[in-house]
């Protein structure tokens, strides 16, 4: 098997009626989104998509969305995603990054755009009326099935290619950690255009198993509903997602705790509160944090409900992973608490590079290894505690911010002579946006507007959450802006 459309198909032939995908609106089979997906490559070729074109796709946690996915796959062409309600200036920029021959958005948008536009219910439609494609030759593993563009350690968007075999790989890696079975019938509320939660579906599809999508948790009487209607035992959950349902449910899922067989979370890390608190709610449910990037994948994982209790613990590689600590020339070394590194990892996982980027793909890879700046060591017995992360970037709530972004659209404010962004502590997204501004002469400091001006450049969770008036913006002589200051100033 060398693709994840290829396992939809062997599923739809040897389990035909078994449930595949359910969203908030409909439930398909395997076989019945097998022949969804066959109408979409006919849609597809009927708007010229051949092998090897790049889609820039907005993502939605419905069935559509992922049957488009896997129609692009199986055609040969290249899926790139962007978040729900992207800014049309963001899918601009990675429209043209990539070279993309097609947009596909939630919406109608006017504006000109060098790459064809439609909509997905335009798609949807044409689905209906189109007979399914006859060609079935599955993607081969190394070919490229998409690139995931995303905010790296550096602050930039960077676009991350991905073979069919790193989704295998990543799959094999979710399935051996969680022990998943041919039953399972897992809730994905994380979006769907980030790795985490695209990962999650890809592992269950491998294995033949059911995903229910749900769009968010914050109504939190359907996303039960719907645990209840189709017998959801597993979940994937971002940190803010956990959070979210353990304050407006009011423990509700320890109502669940004979049924759940295991949470999975990722892309930040948990609160001591959170961790407690479910824990408690849910004592024989394996609660798994993996550790990974988009470049690596789920690399490491630990289940903090029976594994050993350890701070900063992120437990052992997973079964495709194989992990080392390295000093700051990149050679291995023997790590103890007193004596931490850089952690790396290798294997089939890993990324082929970035999206026309070769120095920034050298200065990541090397020997088949992607060496991040997260500080680590592993101990006696053998488990990998992470300290923590180099670089300037905001993870807030599993988004990857960039102050520079922030920093670009606070400057379009009249009153902004310039600014600096941090990223500070929150109970609940782990991190959030800090902006200092420096005003012009004549202007008083207004919030307010600030914020208002914001709100209309960048995605809500860019919004900084404080923002404070510095007499002057500390920079080095060259105009470096000295962050470490600001941290400093912000205790």
């Amino acid at each position: 098997m060398n693709s994840v459309v290829e396992a939809v198909f062997h599923h739809a032939t040897f389990s035909p009626d078994k449930l595949c995908l359910a969203d908030e609106n409909r439930d398909v089979t395997y076989s019945q989104y097998r022949d969804e997906i066959l109408r979409l490559v006919s849609v597809l070729q009927n708007r010229g998509i051949s092998k090897g074109d790049k889609v820039v796709v907005e993502a939605s946690q419905t069935i559509d969305f992922l049957g488009l996915e896997l129609a692009l796959h199986l055609l040969g062409a290249v899926f790139v995603p962007v978040e729900r309600n992207c800014a049309w200036s963001k899918t601009q920029r990675i429209a043209q990054m990539s070279s993309a021959e097609l947009v596909v958005t939630q919406k109608e948008n006017g504006s000109l755009l060098e790459a064809k536009t439609a909509t997905l219910a335009q798609i949807v439609l044409e689905r209906e009326n189109v007979p399914q494609a006859l060609s079935t030759h599955f993607p081969l593993k190394d070919e490229v099935s998409e690139i995931l563009f995303s905010t790296g350690t550096t602050g930039t968007e960077k676009g991350i290619v991905i073979t069919h075999d790193n989704n295998l790989a990543l799959a094999e890696n979710v399935i051996c950690g969680v022990s998943m079975l041919e039953d399972n019938v897992e809730m994905i509320p994380s979006p769907l255009n980030h790795s985490h939660g695209l990962r999650r579906y890809y592992s269950n599809m491998v294995k033949g198993a059911t995903v229910v999508l749900a769009t968010g948790v914050m109504n939190v009487k359907l996303f039960f509903d719907m645990v209840d209607r189709y017998r959801v035992n597993s979940f994937d959950l971002v940190p803010t997602a956990l959070s979210v349902l353990l304050k407006l449910s009011k423990g509700k899922f320890g109502e669940y705790k004979d049924v759940i067989r295991y949470m999975q979370f990722g892309s930040a890390p948990l609160s001591d509160t959170d961790m407690k608190t479910i824990r408690a709610l849910l004592p024989k449910t394996r609660l798994f944090n993996f550790y990974g990037s988009t470049e690596s994948g789920c690399i490491c994982i630990f289940d903090f409900n029976t594994d050993c209790d350890k701070p900063k613990c992120i437990g052992h590689p997973t079964c495709n992973a194989t992990i080392v600590i390295v000093d700051e020339n990149r050679t291995p070394i023997r790590s103890s608490k007193d004596h931490t590194g850089f952690l790396a990892s290798r294997g089939r996982m890993n990324m082929r590079g970035y999206w026309q980027d070769q120095t920034e793909t050298d200065r990541v890879m090397a020997d088949g290894y992607i060496y991040s700046n997260d500080e680590a060591y592993i101990d006696e017995e053998g488990d990998i505690i992470l300290l923590g992360r180099k670089g300037d970037v905001i993870n807030t709530g599993g988004n990857k911010v960039s102050p520079d972004e922030i920093e670009d659209a606070a400057k379009m404010h009249p009153s902004v002579a310039d600014c600096g962004c941090i990223g500070v502590p929150d109970p609940i997204k782990g991190w959030v946006p800090k902006l200092y501004v420096q005003l012009k002469k004549g202007y008083s400091f207004d919030p307010v507007s600030i914020n208002s001006k914001l709100m209309e450049l960048l995605e809500p969770y860019k919004i900084p959450a404080y923002i404070e008036e510095i007499e002057q913006i500390p920079r080095t002589f060259n105009g470096k802006l000295l962050r470490r200051v600001l941290r400093e100033k912000n205790g």
